[in-house]
């Protein structure tokens, strides 16, 4: 996420005791396609880098997690016309993030609008994705990117275990 992400992630510490941003022990990132296939891809990428961390046992959730934000992104957050010209930058990027209590997956995306829940009806196919990152992580949140770089990134974080403290 570079320096970015120290600034846009600063927020989400609420509640939480201060560590300092800039002491990420491992960090990860990932471009990712405008495409759906791309959901697979973040799945993959987030199974390799936790288990590269130890942190393997915590795949479900970080997963279900990841899929949830990253398929939000491509349906919700990309322009409905590819951008033209200049240098090409993929649309999503997924960020994974370790300190030594907790974890953090965020996507960043093109789109500067709020992420809202839906109300799905037991029988709808869709509508629960902020429900299962909210059900799945300690706390979830959004942020509008800061400067040149046009979008946002929607965050969750997982507090680690304790046997999971390196």
């Amino acid at each position: 996420m570079g320096t970015e992400g120290s600034t846009v992630l600063s927020p989400l510490w609420r509640g939480l005791p201060p560590i300092a941003p800039s002491a990420v022990s491992n960090s990860a990132s990932c471009a990712l396609p405008p495409r759906f296939e791309a959901v697979r891809t973040a799945r993959t990428f987030t199974r390799t880098t936790l288990q590269g961390w130890g942190l393997g046992g915590l795949f479900d959730d970080v997963a279900l997690v990841v899929s949830e934000l990253v398929t939000n992104s491509l349906r919700y957050a990309l322009p409905p016309e590819p951008i033209s010209g200049g240098a090409y930058e993929p649309p999503v990027r997924l960020h994974l993030m370790r300190w030594t209590s907790r974890l953090v997956c965020a996507v960043r995306d093109p789109s500067e609008e709020s992420p809202t829940a839906g109300e799905a009806d037991a029988s709808a196919e869709c509508g629960r994705g902020l429900f299962l990152v909210e059900s799945f992580s300690d706390t979830w949140g959004w942020h509008p990117l800061a400067g040149a770089l046009h979008g946002k990134v929607v965050w969750a974080l997982f507090r680690l275990p304790r046997e999971q403290h390196a």
